[in-house]
């Protein structure tokens, strides 16, 4: 079972029991902060998300008899670090998408890391015809600072891919 993350921040919290969906729902718009939101549509997945915890025997569902309200209470099974787990799972996918969105970074990544040595060798190159050729500085120390530049730039990118990698093996071992 997979559970809204954002949802699991809301219920695990110690002081919040004895609540509606729409309770829920408040707190959910107000941390997303998202005014493309649809509130009916959020009511209703959260509405869902805590089924599954009632299905769990986790929440327990009581509907008023007066105005047919339905209010959730915590059970003595609701455990806050295993919701959180939960949406920890969720996370690890949404950031992964699996074995293709992996795949698909190590590409990326291989490819960021053929360029960064070719323009590594382009540096070393201008460096070569700088002590040969002292004359040419001129003309050669725009092109090494272009080089040196891009080597900067690739390498930001190699160590975004690869923080996102090593987040990933983060929530995996979780």
């Amino acid at each position: 079972m997979k559970l809204d993350p954002l949802v699991a921040q809301i219920i695990a919290a110690a002081n919040f029991d004895h609540f509606t969906t729409s309770d829920v729902r408040s707190a959910y718009l107000a941390l997303k902060n998202d005014p493309s939101l649809e509130p009916a549509t959020v009511r209703r997945s959260i509405y869902s998300e805590l089924l599954k915890l009632v299905k769990k025997g986790w929440l327990k569902k009581l509907v008023s008899n007066k105005k047919g309200f339905t209010k959730f209470h915590k059970t003595e099974l609701f455990n806050s670090e295993k919701i959180n787990l939960l949406a920890a799972s969720k996370v690890k996918n949404a950031v992964t998408g699996g074995d293709e969105k992996k795949s698909k970074l190590l590409a990326k990544l291989n490819l960021y890391k053929a360029d960064l040595l070719l323009n590594i060798g382009e540096s070393e190159a201008y460096k070569e015809l700088y002590s040969e050729c002292p004359e040419l500085v001129d003309e050669i120390q725009p092109q090494f600072n272009i080089a040196r530049d891009n080597n900067t730039k690739i390498l930001g990118k190699i160590r975004a891919i690869e923080g996102l990698l090593a987040q990933d093996k983060a929530v995996e071992a979780l």
